[in-house]
């Protein structure tokens, strides 16, 4: 038979399209000629393709008029994933292998010149896009992307370490399948996540309850210090105070790293934590490119954005968080394309309170001007600074009172009432308080009538926006959690305020 079909995935965002690769040899000048909307890593497949079959021993039809085209030709198609289909539908169209029993499974995978087949990105991505979609298939990936694949229940997975384990499989009469040949059985991952211990951090009593209140509720924070206070001792610790990861976020997380090329098994189930340095464009902190590729706040999904010296990113890689704060998710619009990429993501920001560090510290002097001072906090706008939820300073400790101060509270106590104050959340309504919209706010909330003219009193004296005093009420309704109260009361709603008050 001269022509034959292989069926692979290509990678577009989240999603993982069809495609057909379909292999024609035909009489005439020797040619191989690949068609179909491929870049230049397609392209260059011909000449892998070409050395790893025949030094695996098995014969390239050079004497052919070769075109492979990858339908459908407007889908655009990146990476070396295609190498281990087109080599099949060779194999296929020219009799050696029997192209029919290729039905029903779909290949993905590199290969290099002595036919060993190399890990592809976005394997965990295109076995979940099968998941949603509701495809039953087989997937054949190579060694380290079968592992990822077989992460979602429910997929039926097979490793192959080379071309040869892969065409025994499909010859006219099957061979027993051989050491680099097997079927991926999902390995069962421990659930206990070994995060940083918030115990390490000695003092800042103020900083620390900061963090219990963000994570119960899900809340954005911005902590406030000169350097060397532990802003990013506490921030690294953050993610530990959070509930573990359900199956589906684990799957989701994983999948948006895999798409990247960053996943690791050993990282399954721990929440992530994404510190870009501060000369990040805007384009790496959202995601972009052509064909769009998800950013900083897509990789934390599920996890932790920590923005360290905040003032020092571009104003334009700020501005572009303020969307993806309100809604969880991040649309890249381009010319050919719109990509959507989840990014509900807690934000936790550090920065120092002047340009020099020192403002306000007991042991040193500060030298900045009012006028720099003013133009550093400046470089945070308003409407950012307004979709930060607690705002809190992180004094530097003299160093007689740091050697002396014993071990603060492990990050195990603090998870487990942060756990027990979202658990209480999530039966009243369905999820944390942070994710509140519209009239469930006034709801939810519950404020009773000394706590409602308090906070009334507070929001007009302060001169808070709309959205100011609904972030209040939500972490007020957070506290009065953590207090295990069922209304929102004055104590709870006074402990609010305070972390809307810190001037920045």
């Amino acid at each position: 038979m001269s022509l034959s079909l292989v069926q692979s995935r290509a990678l577009l965002g989240l999603d993982a399209p069809a495609v057909t690769v379909e292999v024609h040899l035909a009489n005439g000048l020797p040619s191989f000629t690949l068609v179909g909307l491929a870049e230049v890593e397609v392209k260059e497949a011909r000449e892998r393709v070409r050395c790893a079959i025949q030094n695996s021993g098995l014969e390239f039809p050079g004497n052919k008029r070769i075109t492979v085209n990858l339908a459908p030709a407007d889908l655009p198609k990146d990476s070396g994933r295609f190498d281990l289909p087109i080599a099949l539908g060779l194999l296929a169209a020219s009799g050696q292998i029997d192209g029919a029993k290729l039905a029903g499974h779909e290949f993905a995978g590199e290969l290099s010149l002595s036919g060993e087949l190399r890990p592809v990105r976005g394997a965990l991505a295109t076995s979940l896009a099968l998941q949603a979609r509701g495809v039953a298939t087989r997937l054949v990936l190579p060694a380290g992307s079968a592992e990822e694949a077989a992460l979602v229940p429910g997929a039926r997975v097979y490793r192959a370490a080379h071309l040869l384990d892969v065409v025994r499989q499909f010859l006219p009469q099957a061979l027993e399948p051989g050491d680099g040949w097997s079927c991926v059985v999902p390995q069962p991952v421990s659930a206990v996540a070994a995060y940083l211990d918030m115990a390490d951090v000695k003092g800042q009593a103020a900083a620390k309850r900061a963090l219990e209140i963000a994570a119960a509720g899900g809340h954005s924070l911005l902590m406030s210090g000169p350097p060397g206070s532990g802003k990013s001792m506490l921030a690294h610790r953050f993610a530990g105070l959070l509930p573990p990861m359900t199956v589906q976020e684990a799957l989701e997380s994983a999948a948006i790293a895999s798409l990247c090329g960053r996943f690791s098994p050993q990282a399954w189930s721990l929440r992530p934590t994404c510190s870009p340095h501060h000369s990040a464009s805007a384009v790496a902190m959202v995601g972009g490119g052509s064909p769009p590729r998800p950013g900083e706040i897509s990789l934390a999904h599920h996890g932790v954005l920590f923005l360290d010296e905040l003032p020092e990113f571009p104003r334009a890689a700020l501005e572009a968080l303020r969307e993806p704060l309100e809604t969880g998710q991040i649309t890249i619009a381009r010319a050919a394309r719109r990509e959507e990429f989840p990014a509900r993501f807690q934000f936790i920001a550090a920065m120092n309170p002047c340009p020099c560090g020192w403002r306000g510290a007991p042991h040193k002097n500060c030298r900045c001007t009012p006028d720099q001072v003013a133009r550093y906090q400046s470089r945070l706008s308003g409407p950012l600074l307004d979709r930060i939820d607690l705002h809190v300073d992180v004094p530097a400790l003299p160093a007689d009172e740091l050697l002396k101060a014993a071990p603060g509270e492990g990050t195990q106590a603090v998870r487990e009432r942060c756990e027990l104050a979202r658990a209480r959340a999530i039966g009243r309504q369905g999820k944390a308080n942070n994710a509140l919209q519209g009239r469930e706010i006034d709801l939810q909330v519950a404020l009773d009538a000394d706590a409602a003219r308090f906070l009334h009193a507070a929001s007009a004296r302060l001169g808070w926006s709309g959205r100011s005093t609904h972030r209040a009420m939500k972490v007020a309704r957070t506290v009065a959690d953590l207090a295990g109260s069922h209304a929102t009361r004055v104590a709870h709603v006074a402990e609010a305020v305070q972390y809307r008050r810190t001037a920045v």
